[in-house]
């Protein structure tokens, strides 16, 4: 049944990607702003959350959104446990604030899903590039931060099995820093029902922990890293106990 059920779910975001792509790419046609095209996609994400309820029993259930940005001009770098790639569409969906990706811009050549966020002000790199990569995140980061748009990375850089801990890279605590903003970790425990590189989903019910903000202001890259990994994994043993008892 679980294989059934996540047949049935890949089938129906494969099919309601292609209506989403076709509205972003000729609003963008016709001159709309990367606002309105963040909000169809947006639409788009949401629906695949929800449809992850409806069709393979997968649910979520967060806390801490308190500890979010009021003012809509904050910019903020969102620093997100990987575990699924669950958390990619579910981070758009509930936060209150547009965010911008950081992604390898082979993403962009997948049919459809490509060309949409192709077409969303978000930041595409080559990571062959080395320095040069990075010099370009931080120069669109900044932008957008400025902006008041979120940008969210994956610390670990690539997702990591359940209960395991992956290697923490510092380059999101050194935009945050550069820019001037702060930083917000958050743990997901997705992969209790979306493991990574499965392709049957599990029902159940994934969290989402948003932590407090840290400031940013004199802070070390190396460091802030650290006490960021302390917390987004401190608080993965709480919510996950079962994954870290063996």
């Amino acid at each position: 049944m679980p294989l059934i059920r996540s047949v049935i779910h890949m089938l129906w975001m494969a099919v309601t990607c292609i209506p989403y792509t076709l509205a972003i790419l000729v609003v963008r046609l016709f001159g709309a702003s990367p606002r309105t095209r963040y909000r169809i996609a947006r639409a788009w994400l949401k629906l695949s959350v929800d449809s992850a309820g409806w069709f393979a029993g997968v649910h979520y259930r967060v806390q801490g959104m308190e500890h979010l940005p009021t003012d809509p001009l904050q910019g903020v770098v969102l620093l997100v446990k990987h575990q699924s790639t669950y958390e990619t569409f579910l981070m758009p969906a509930i936060m209150p604030r547009p965010l911008a990706y950081v992604f390898k811009k082979e993403l962009l050549k997948v049919p459809f899903f490509g060309w949409s966020i192709g077409s969303l002000d978000m930041i595409h790199i080559n990571r062959a590039d080395g320095s040069r990569a990075f010099h370009k995140v931080v120069e669109q980061g900044k932008r957008l931060l400025a902006q008041g748009t979120w940008v969210i990375m994956f610390p670990e850089g690539t997702r990591v099995p359940r209960g395991e801990k992956g290697d923490y890279k510092s380059g999101a605590t050194r935009l945050a820093i550069m820019a001037g903003v702060p930083v917000v970790p958050i743990a997901v425990t997705s992969a209790k029902c979306w493991p990574r590189k499965a392709f049957v989903k599990r029902p159940g019910v994934m969290d989402v922990s948003v932590g407090p903000q840290i400031p940013t202001t004199g802070r070390k890259h190396d460091e802030l890293m650290l006490e960021v990994e302390a917390w987004i994994e401190g608080e993965m043993h709480r919510l996950d106990p079962e994954a870290y008892a063996r």
